[in-house]
């Protein structure tokens, strides 16, 4: 299904693109970090002067940090396991509601079944 001549077309041409803008946001990159005129100084200088600039990571440099960060906060946070008081025999919680994510058609299945039930009692007890 990818791979009709339609798609190939589109592809091609977001490649160019691609290409294109690229160029273009790397001319205005260097515009923005004072590096307008690129004939005046060699490749090798303008580097120089954007790591003086900017600070260059890696990408897995920024997930350690990611995870270092998610680390911390859990060894520094107390965590309270909120857990619902839920039956799954009744299907029904401590308050005696059903809880919003279960489906209405499985709320009148289980309320048929203790309608069922209860009148089952009923009769033993009389």
């Amino acid at each position: 299904m990818a791979k009709s001549i339609r798609s190939k077309w589109k592809r091609k041409c977001r490649a160019i693109k691609r290409e294109r803008y690229g160029k273009k946001e790397l001319e205005r990159l260097k515009k923005a970090l004072g590096f307008a005129n690129e004939q005046s100084g060699s490749t090798d200088t303008n580097v120089k002067d954007i790591s003086e600039i900017v600070t260059i990571t890696s990408a897995q440099e920024i997930k350690d940090k990611g995870k270092a960060k998610t680390q911390n906060v859990m060894g520094d946070m107390e965590v309270e396991e909120i857990k619902s008081k839920f039956n799954t025999k009744t299907l029904r919680d401590e308050h005696g509601a059903y809880p919003v994510w279960l489906h209405p058609r499985k709320i009148r299945k289980a309320s048929k079944k203790a309608k069922k039930s209860k009148a089952k009692v009923n009769k033993k007890n009389k």
